[in-house]
């Protein structure tokens, strides 16, 4: 009997103990890594953004407008390859007969709405518009914007054959939205096997206090059980190459 309850006393210790401190797997910054945004839009990150009323109180407590357009900054100081992956919506995208229900949500408000797919009329300054102080950085020469993903993940885009056709291998993640996107983003690349790291202060997400939903504080959560590390805006702009965190 006493062996049987030394057993499980032992027991709940290790399992105490290797919960209660989660490992580090850390992450270094090399020539292998880049910089993925999601969604850097008006829709998400404007008052004028169709969004703003669910996802404004966020954005505006992480800073996440200003720290994006550090990250934009950093990387084309440093040389560092930065991938775009935008969310559109075509008239044609509005004929599915199967949504989840934020998908049914975008499409109702017209959300990244564009009126053709090989058409910019109506783009500029509509909700699907990069936010103004982006455009310089994304026009630059170290940016790939790349097809549009259509519901949350990079599954529906060529983001990923981008990377790998330039043997990138690690991946920094922000941008929005923290829970769907964000997320979706963080988790197709752990499947394909990329380091990922996400910045925690570079993205944002609906607060909707009636329905006891926080997008932000879920996603935070996940990031810092799957990612190999969680930084902060001020951590990646410090990094250095062959830095190791």
């Amino acid at each position: 009997m006493k062996n049987i309850i030394f057993l499980i006393v032992f027991t709940i210790f290790l399992v105490k103990d290797a919960f209660g401190q989660l490992p580090d797997p850390g992450f270094e910054f090399d020539q292998s890594t880049a910089l993925v945004i999601t969604d850097p839009q008006i829709d998400f990150l404007s008052p004028d953004g169709v969004t703003w009323g669910v996802v404004g109180k966020s954005v505006q407590e992480n800073n996440t407008v200003d720290n994006l357009e550090s990250l934009f900054q950093w990387a084309k100081e440093n040389d560092v390859r930065v991938f775009v992956s935008p969310h559109y919506y075509y008239p044609h995208d509005h004929g599915w007969e199967i949504e989840g229900v934020l998908e049914a949500l975008m499409h109702k408000i017209g959300m990244f709405d564009r009126k053709d797919p090989l058409s910019l009329d109506g783009f500029e300054h509509s909700g699907a518009d990069w936010m103004p102080q982006y455009k310089p950085y994304i026009e630059g020469n170290n940016v790939v914007v790349t097809s549009p993903h259509k519901v949350y993940g990079p599954e529906t885009n060529d983001l990923v054959l981008q990377l790998r056709k330039r043997k990138i291998d690690k991946v920094i993640v922000a941008g929005m939205s923290a829970n769907l996107c964000t997320e979706s983003h963080m988790r197709e690349f752990l499947e394909q096997g990329f380091e990922v790291a996400v910045v925690s202060d570079a993205t944002a997400a609906a607060i909707i206090p009636d329905a006891g939903l926080n997008g932000y504080e879920a996603a935070m959560t996940n990031f810092r059980m799957m990612a190999s590390r969680v930084f902060t805006t001020e951590e990646v702009t410090s990094l250095t190459r062959n830095r190791a965190f």
